[in-house]
């Protein structure tokens, strides 16, 4: 089952998909930012079925939750909030709140690394965005690696 990611801005919504195995996100797209939280709720909500009647399906959303570097909240962290809680009046599916403190930094870092010109990345970030944002909430349901003394050779 897929997951999506959600990066919620103030113009622009990055969007990003895992894989059918839920392991790797990739960034899917981006969309403008129109209207009040319930008609974005609606559009995204539209999104959201879609994908669930695909073939690998959606187990869940995953929105980045902005918080100050401090971890305090912010203005964005109280529309992100407004945002899910529409969400989640109109879908079943869990909907999961990620911290996504510099998630855009570690994102432009990214892009910097295959595209040289910021003009070139800058409509790529939201959706790089949420893909970290994603891959972070996937790698921290991952199982954790075994103990080293668990690796070693025990064929004395």
């Amino acid at each position: 089952m897929r997951f999506l990611g959600i990066d919620y801005g103030k113009r622009r919504i990055g969007l990003a998909l895992s894989d059918a195995s839920g392991m790797l996100a990739r960034p899917w797209k981006t969309i403008a930012r129109e209207g009040n939280p319930s008609q974005v709720a609606s559009a995204i909500t539209t999104l959201v079925t879609g994908l669930m009647q695909e073939d690998d399906g959606l187990a869940s959303v995953v929105v980045g939750l902005p918080r100050a570097l401090g971890g305090e909240a912010t203005e964005q962290t109280a529309a992100v909030t407004t945002l899910v809680a529409a969400m989640r009046a109109r879908i079943e599916i869990p909907i999961v709140l990620q911290d996504e403190r510099l998630s855009s930094r570690e994102a432009e870092s990214l892009l910097a690394r295959r595209i040289k010109h910021w003009r070139d990345r800058k409509p790529l970030l939201d959706a790089a965005a949420a893909a970290v944002i994603l891959q972070d909430y996937l790698d921290s349901r991952a199982p954790a690696p075994p103990p080293v003394d668990s690796l070693e050779d025990h064929r004395h």
